[in-house]
């Protein structure tokens, strides 16, 4: 997936997640931690990949209690992309959550598939246990195929979000922002006093104020001597948490994960991409040179349905354009939204895009929304572009 297109993806993701209702990032961190978090590396079984989470008995572990919300809450991202997984999705969508909540850029492929049933679901009880201590952090991440600084390091993800008593049976955050992403959970852990707080829930810590909370796996953190010094490495260098977390989190949902397909992209795959690039840029020796070395100019963008053309026609780069017409290329391809070359031509005003688009393009031929290429230049306005479709009549 080009780097354009990631962050479009990004930018529905946060619409979905981060709106005028809820701030989901914290949960959206949480669903894909947990995905990831079933992985057994001698097996191989678990992890990422098919999004098992859709079904039981994953999706009844007690764990996993209230990510049927961010689950639900990214449907529509799902539905708007049916060549993108749900189990590349909702990981997208936890690495996501992180930078828009202050926190680093983490490495990402999308490579996974979605399993059509449960039967490739995982056992419940792999996940952590927040009642128990030190050797059962070990126990679960070492599973995993993780050493002491990655227990320690995944743990910061506690600095985003809070427990809920009606999922978890514990109550409060562990940082006094809990929607940004930053080192303050190593900091609480180590300058503040913590005890055990009075209730009739199970065991928790609250520091002095009674406001913030811990669980007894964070405090197993600072009661492990090999465990501590690295949360104090933590606290003091927030730059060097960043730098660590992005990479273990990385490792984390790429967990049970398929090869990501860019690692075995074929050179003539890899020039068509180029290629496609280029013809966004208008950068035409660089079209012609590509399709000269054998780039395919017919292969469509795996993530977008979409071609050079398109890429080309939307921003207007008509000697590009007639190019590609020229070397053979199918005008009429529609993208993931329903559009060819011409829609994206007509609405942005692209007067001689269109006119070399329009004898050789089907203009019946309708978008995901219902409109045909001068339908859409009338909704923009395109009035001179309008003109050009009526003298064609």
């Amino acid at each position: 997936m080009s780097r354009h297109n990631e962050e479009a993806l990004k930018t529905e993701i946060r619409q979905a997640i981060v709106n005028h209702k809820a701030n989901a990032c914290p949960i959206a961190v949480r669903l894909a931690w947990h995905a990831a978090g079933t992985f057994e590396k001698v097996s191989g079984k678990g992890g990422t990949n098919g999004a098992t989470m859709r079904f039981e008995p994953e999706s009844t572990d007690g764990a996993n209690a209230g990510l049927s919300i961010v689950r639900d809450l990214l449907k529509p991202v799902c539905a708007n992309h049916p060549e993108a997984s749900a189990a590349d999705i909702w990981t997208f969508a936890g690495c996501a959550a992180i930078e828009f909540a202050g926190g680093p850029k983490i490495p990402h492929a999308f490579c996974r598939v979605d399993h059509p049933d449960g039967s490739h679901c995982p056992p419940n009880g792999l996940l952590p246990d927040a009642t128990q201590g030190a050797q059962h952090l070990r126990d679960v991440f070492y599973r995993m195929g993780f050493d002491d600084r990655g227990i320690v390091c995944l743990s910061g993800a506690h600095t985003l979000g809070r427990c809920h008593l009606v999922r978890s049976g514990f109550d409060g955050p562990w940082t006094q922002n809990p929607l940004k992403f930053d080192n303050t959970y190593f900091q609480n852990l180590i300058n503040l006093e913590w005890t055990p707080k009075k209730w009739d829930g199970p065991l928790q810590y609250e520091d002095p104020s009674g406001k913030l909370m811990m669980l007894p796996t964070d405090l197993a953190l600072i009661q492990d001597e090999k465990f501590k010094p690295i949360v104090e490495e933590y606290a003091k260098d927030q730059d060097l948490f960043f730098k660590e977390f992005a990479q273990y989190f990385s490792q984390l949902i790429s967990n049970g994960a398929p090869s990501p397909p860019e690692s075995v992209l074929l050179d003539g795959q890899a020039s068509s991409a180029e290629l496609r690039e280029a013809a966004m840029h208008g950068s035409l020796g660089v079209v012609k040179d590509l399709a000269s070395k054998g780039a395919d100019i017919h292969e469509v963008e795996n993530y977008s349905g979409r071609s050079a053309l398109h890429k080309a026609a939307f921003w207007g780069h008509e000697g590009t354009i007639k190019f590609l017409l020229d070397a053979g290329i199918n005008p009429n391809v529609q993208d993931y939204s329903g559009d060819t070359a011409l829609h994206d031509a007509a609405r942005f005003g692209h007067i001689s895009a269109v006119q070399l688009l329009l004898p050789v393009t089907d203009r019946t031929l309708k978008n995901k929304q219902g409109q045909t290429a001068a339908e859409v230049a009338v909704q923009y306005q395109q009035d001179k572009v309008k003109a050009l479709f009526d003298e064609q009549k």
